[in-house]
This record gives structure tokens, C-alpha cells and sequence, in this order.
């Protein structure tokens, strides 16, 4: 049986690029976007660790907070709301259509698995035209951990009905792709301009540079 490709969401399909208008506008620089949600990431990672439940658009709020403070800028009132509109109405990156097409035309079942509240992920998947691609859109919520936690990756498998080993985790993070092969899943990155496998983490069987020449060895992958 041909493993479900289960995708990560931010970054991998969507593209936070399109928030550098915004970041540029609130702190005059839009290389802070990335150092925002580095950030994000990093306490989102922790408040799992130390077992602190939160739920990421909470956690990504905070941190804008803490850049804010940081730079010593003031945001102003709507600032959130308007970042929490970005993030919701966020384009696919270029290779996410034609990617996700190889896979359907190869007879995979998709599903995405994302740190997003489920509403958002929803909307983001929605507001991108991707959801028609996936049978099931999974968050995070319901294990109260995120991303590379084991029991996010357990979860979505009970949730398809199938094994960890039955899955293979497609994302342009390497920390995710670690995280759900040491669950028991395959792995295949998206080695995205400036992306990189950390040698400490366990090799990804799939790698490539775009979604679509991703998307393509694992159809080669899933026949072999």
C-alpha cells in the first residue's frame, strides 16, 4: 500500500513572503518577517517541551510582541488583526500546485498536517485554492503539543486510519521531517533557497529543491 504524503502548511505550501509588505511597513525592514517567525517557531517548540499548552496564533502574536519590544516599536491596536488576516489569506508557493497535481495524477492520497488552529488552517487552505487537494486538513490542537512533537504525528495517522510508518511527511522544515521519522513515518524535504538537512537529524528518504521534483521522486518512490 503506497504511504499518504502528509504536507506541512506554512512555508512548505504557503509563502510567508507575502507578509514582507507588511513587516516592512511596521519596522521599516522585511528581513524581520523571517526573524519573526524563527522566533515563533522557537517558542512554539518550547511551550511543547515544558508541556505549556498555547495555540499558535497565540504564540506568533506573542513573539510579534517581543520583536516589537525588542526594536522598540509600537505596533498599534490593529496590528494583530492585521498580521492574523495575512496569515490567513496567504498565497501558494509557485511549485504547489503543479506538485500536488503529480501526486493526485499518481494516485496518492494527501493530507496536510499543520501548527495552524484548524479554523485557520481551514481558511489558509481555502483562501489558496489547495484544499480540494487533500482528503483531510489536520491541526495540531487536538494533542496540545506542535510540531515535531511524537503525538502529532501519531494522531494524524490514527486520524487517516492508518500507521505512522504509513505516512510520509513532506515539508520544506527539516525539524518536522525529523520529527515524524522518528515517529515512525518517511520523509521528504524541500530543500527551498537557503534550506538545509541538518546531518544530526535522520536523512529524509525524498529531497529535492521545489514541491514538484519532490513530488515526482516520490511518485518513483511510492512504484519502486
Amino acid at each position: 500500500m503506497a504511504r499518504i504524503q502528509v504536507f506541512d502548511v506554512n512555508e512548505t505550501l504557503l509563502d510567508l513572503g507575502a507578509l514582507d509588505e507588511w513587516f516592512t511597513a511596521m519596522f521599516g525592514d522585511p528581513a524581520v518577517r523571517e526573524t519573526w517567525f524563527s522566533l515563533v517557531l522557537r517558542n512554539a517548540m518550547c511551550l511543547t517541551i515544558t508541556d505549556d499548552g498555547s495555540d499558535f496564533l497565540t504564540v506568533a502574536g506573542a513573539s510579534l510582541r517581543m520583536i516589537a519590544e525588542a526594536r522598540e516599536v509600537d505596533l498599534g491596536p490593529d496590528a494583530m488583526t492585521e498580521i492574523g488576516a495575512a496569515i490567513r489569506s496567504l498565497p501558494a508557493h509557485p511549485d504547489a500546485v503543479p506538485g500536488l497535481r503529480v501526486l493526485r495524477d499518481g494516485g496518492l492520497r494527501l493530507a496536510a498536517l499543520t501548527n495552524s488552529p484548524q479554523a485557520t488552517a481551514d481558511a489558509q487552505l481555502d483562501a489558496s485554492g489547495l484544499a480540494p487537494f487533500f482528503e483531510r486538513i489536520m491541526s495540531v490542537e487536538p494533542t496540545g503539543k506542535f510540531k515535531p512533537a511524537a503525538a502529532v504525528y501519531e494522531m494524524a495517522a490514527a486520524t487517516l486510519g492508518v500507521g505512522t510508518a504509513d505516512l510520509r511527511m513532506v515539508a520544506a522544515h527539516d525539524w518536522d521531517v525529523a520529527g515524524a521519522m522518528r515517529a515512525g513515518c518517511a520523509g521528504a524535504l524541500i530543500t527551498r533557497p537557503g534550506t538545509v538537512a541538518n546531518p544530526l537529524y535522520p536523512a529524509p528518504d525524498v529531497t529535492g529543491p521545489d514541491l514538484e521534483v519532490v513530488a515526482r521522486r516520490i511518485v518513483d518512490a511510492e512504484r519502486a
